[in-house]
């Protein structure tokens, strides 16, 4: 659909070259996918200036070094800084980049920098992107209806119409096309368009029309058809009494339909209401007016009954923006009131009372409480929360008051942001829907030629009879043309593919609807679909097998030392610092109600430890590396101390105050206690190659992997070395799950067939760079994903096998006159309502 722009790692600037990094988002405000064209259109005019060698789409891939944890000889790692074109953007966010390579000779940065946002702001004003929301399509034809017309449309770059969520994703070019006239095209085809959703505040809207809904026509229809059929049945109704009512019947049964068939007609396409409007009126030319209505009867009765079916997949997706309310008390001057949730401002502290649901992202002030999160999250146990904790709006408070600081503004929180991703979500397309769509673009066709052939060759064979010889076998071919005529109407009728046409995006619809209830964003019908066919998934280990912080698990005090004092000793030094491996000890001091004392300055050595001075004493605190660039040499029997930890995976950092050892502290990355069981899952599940990627020395990574269960693994991987084994691994099994904390494991998450970030709900980059997002902080929301995708390829499969199945058989009965147009009418809508009923099963129960 949208070509591929490599992510790539900075090259190495030469001496006469230099590289510029921009933020795409600053750059190119609208795009959110790094696939976009844009991108590479922005690429084509940045490399056309003289001076500018390459450029190139990258991510900051400094993460692993910066957040990853201490190797396994206790060195802090060390880390960098990536400077951002937008320094205003406090959000937390490390979006792709723009690298761009010039030669300084010829470019001053300066005017580099103002040639780069230049080019953006020219892409950005020409092409445009919009999201339409769409009403009155009666079938899944109707949008390739309205895509086949958009696509002749002078200026119309990209379009793609879901039925199933009445939305369609356009790119224009906006010198030659604006949104006006696109909007105009589709009300023109007899559609009604939007470009934002119906509905005050962008609530889902009601399909219904009137008391009846959107069966009013049908039910008018149906009655007038029965009227007709059982009073000339048992009453003996006239021919000018039966007939106005079966002429009723056909006006109330087939007026969208003939409405939609008009506009299609004028804008040269053919669709399966053309067909259904031509066989009824054909039916009506030979007499059959009973059959007709029937028709158009089950045709609008089926597609009322699958609009309502429908709205309730819709209504799983669209439910979500009623979560978060309209209004929030809001604390300012020192009183309380309510105002809009879109005028709240970062700094806001916002009330939240009792069984309240929280408006806004932020930071808890003041108060504690337990939060039901299912709806960002779906943790069915509510959290409990307090002062510094992060909340998220359309979450539901519990039994106490909150006070929050606003972090966020309305647009930007992760309900917001989730809405939105989803949104898009539905307008792509599965590779099922697409090969669907293709079968009916060749496959309409050939029913309409054999229909023909059905119809006009049996009555030339009958015809040209005295001229045969009187071949025996001619006669059994051969047909009146009333007869003929009746099994082509009945052919077309029975080949007709709506329920082809609806059944992948149905099942589509219902497997992101159900998936974004249970806190699972599915980014697309592909990755919906690909999901569940992987054959191997890599874990990261990092925040993701394990929880991503070390903590204390050993001290190992000398001789005469106890373990409060070494404790006490190390965290009142390590105290000053922010590496993470510092943060663990203060917290274990702290978990023990250590006291501790204030220390000098600190003295920091990256990747071997730290120095300070403590009640007059210097306090070395590191690994060997740091005792042997001081001239010193651990004891022997420290060292078999460090020995047995480093065995377990542990990581050591060794104490001295003054000259004599205090001890030793063991530390390790806990793994997540549901880490095995998610494991033991995903085998149960059919998933028979589980790895480990990590960037962790490889006897850590082995310990924690055989905790949870993983045998394969590789470690001491570089972020490009990440990428370069996912390849591998695509390369192995063909399809590969990548699993990451969505930030320093984007690009290795970008080369997977699909690329899976966990504990998203307060990470924006997550959410950008995944396919799939796990919005809670539970690694066995992974193996529910896995299963919604399988069920939903299965409920696919099935559809296919009903549709396809039913079409298979009603043809060759409708060819040789066995099955009337009767029960192909209904085998035909039955097996429509047949394959939305199935799809919807997906929004029930599923076990993880």
């Amino acid at each position: 659909m949208f070509p591929q722009v490599p992510l790539a790692p900075p090259q190495r600037a030469s001496a006469n070259e230099r590289t510029l990094q921009l933020d795409l988002p600053v750059l190119l405000p609208e795009v959110h996918d790094e696939r976009d064209p844009c991108i590479q259109r922005l690429i084509q005019r940045v490399t056309a200036k003289p001076g500018v060698r390459t450029a190139h789409v990258t991510r900051d891939e400094d993460h692993d070094a910066r957040q990853g944890p201490a190797t396994g000889d206790g060195q802090h790692a060390e880390g960098h800084d990536h400077a951002h074109g937008h320094p205003g953007d406090h959000t937390g966010r490390e979006p792709a980049s723009l690298c761009i390579h010039y030669d300084p000779d010829v470019l001053a940065l300066s005017e580099i920098t103002r040639i780069v946002q230049d080019a953006g702001a020219e892409v950005t004003d020409r092409y445009k992107h919009a999201t339409l929301w769409i009403q009155g399509m009666d079938c899944a034809d109707c949008s390739m209806s309205i895509e086949h017309v958009l696509a002749r449309q002078e200026g119309l770059l990209e379009v793609s119409v879901n039925y199933a969520a009445e939305r369609a994703r356009v790119e224009y070019d906006a010198q030659a096309i604006d949104r006006a006239r696109i909007l105009e095209v589709i009300d023109a085809m007899g559609y009604h368009a939007h470009d934002h959703p119906p509905g005050e505040h962008g609530h889902h809207h009601d399909h219904s029309h009137g008391p009846l809904g959107g069966l009013g026509l049908p039910i008018l229809s149906g009655a007038a058809l029965a009227l007709a059929f059982f009073g000339e049945l048992l009453l003996g109704f006239p021919t000018f009494i039966a007939l106005p009512l079966y002429i009723l019947a056909y006006l109330a049964g087939g007026y969208e339909a003939f409405q939609h068939t008009v506009a299609a007609l004028v804008n040269r396409r053919l669709d399966i209401e053309a067909l259904m409007v031509v066989a009824a009126l054909g039916a009506a030319a030979l007499g059959h007016w009973a059959e007709g209505a029937l028709l158009l009867f089950l045709f609008s009765l089926g597609h009322g009954l699958e609009h309502m079916a429908m709205d309730r997949a819709r209504h799983a997706i669209n439910a979500l923006t009623d979560l978060s309310p309209q209004n929030a008390r809001v604390r300012r001057d020192g009183e309380e009131r309510e105002v809009p949730v879109g005028e709240l401002v970062r700094g806001d502290l916002v009330v939240v009372r009792p069984g309240e649901r929280i408006p806004i992202d932020g930071e808890i002030e003041q108060g504690t409480s337990a939060v039901d999160q299912a709806a960002i999250t779906g943790e069915s146990v509510p959290v409990e929360k307090g002062q510094g904790d992060e909340v998220f709006a359309g979450t539901l408070n519990g039994p106490n008051a909150l006070e929050v600081r606003v972090t966020k503004l309305a647009r930007d929180t992760t309900l917001a942001r989730v809405i939105q991703m989803v949104e898009e979500a539905q307008t792509q397309k599965s590779p099922t829907q697409r090969f669907s769509e293709r079968l009916e673009r060749r496959f309409a066709p050939a029913i309409l030629g054999l229909t023909l052939a059905v119809i006009v060759v049996p009555p030339l064979i009958a015809w040209a009879g005295p001229w045969t010889g009187g071949l025996a076998w001619l006669d059994l071919v051969s047909l009146p043309w009333r007869e003929s005529l009746l099994r082509g109407l009945t052919l077309l009728v029975a080949a007709s593919p709506c329920a082809l046409a609806i059944s992948t995006p149905a099942a589509i619809l219902s497997g992101i609807g159900k998936g974004a209830r249970s806190g699972v964003l599915l980014k697309g019908g592909v990755h919906l679909e690909n999901l569940g066919g992987v054959q191997a998934v890599a874990f990261d280990k990092t925040g993701t097998i394990t929880y991503g912080r070390p903590e204390v698990v050993a001290l190992h005090p000398t001789d005469g030392v106890s373990e409060e004092k070494l404790l006490k000793v190390a965290a009142s030094v390590e105290a000053r610092s922010e590496h993470p491996l510092a943060r663990a000890v203060v917290a274990a001091a702290r978990e023990r109600s250590v006291t501790l004392d204030q220390a000098g300055e600190l003295e920091s050595h990256p990747g071997k430890g730290v120095v300070g001075q403590l009640d007059g004493e210097v306090i070395v605190i590191g690994n060997r590396r740091l005792f042997q660039a001081r001239g010193s040499h651990l004891p022997t029997s420290l060292e078999a101390v460090i020995g047995g930890f480093e065995a377990e995976g542990r990581t050591t950092m060794v104490v001295r105050q003054g000259e004599a050892y205090l001890g030793v502290i063991a530390l390790a990355d806990r793994a997540r206690p549901e880490a095995r069981a998610t494991v033991a899952r995903l085998k149960e599940l059919g998933v028979e190659h589980i790895v480990m990627l990590t960037g962790d020395n490889a006897t850590v990574a082995r310990t924690i992997a055989a905790e949870v269960g993983i045998e394969e693994v590789l470690a001491e991987l570089l972020p490009e070395q990440k990428v370069q084994a996912v390849q591998d691994l695509v390369a192995r099994y063909g399809s590969v799950a990548m699993v990451g904390d969505g930030v320093n494991d984007a690009p290795a998450m970008a080369h997977a067939t699909v690329g899976v970030a966990m504990g998203a709900s307060g990470t924006d980059v997550a959410l950008e760079s995944a396919d799939v997002a796990l919005l809670g902080d539970a690694l066995d929301s992974f193996p529910f994903a896995y299963h919604l995708s399988q069920r939903t390829r299965g409920v696919i499969r099935q559809n296919l096998f009903i549709s396809l199945g039913v079409i298979a058989l009603l043809v060759p009965l409708a060819v040789t006159g066995l099955a009337s147009i009767a029960p192909a009418i209904i085998a035909h809508e039955g097996s429509t309502l047949v394959v939305v009923a199935n799809a919807l099963r997906l929004l029930g129960p599923t076990h993880p």
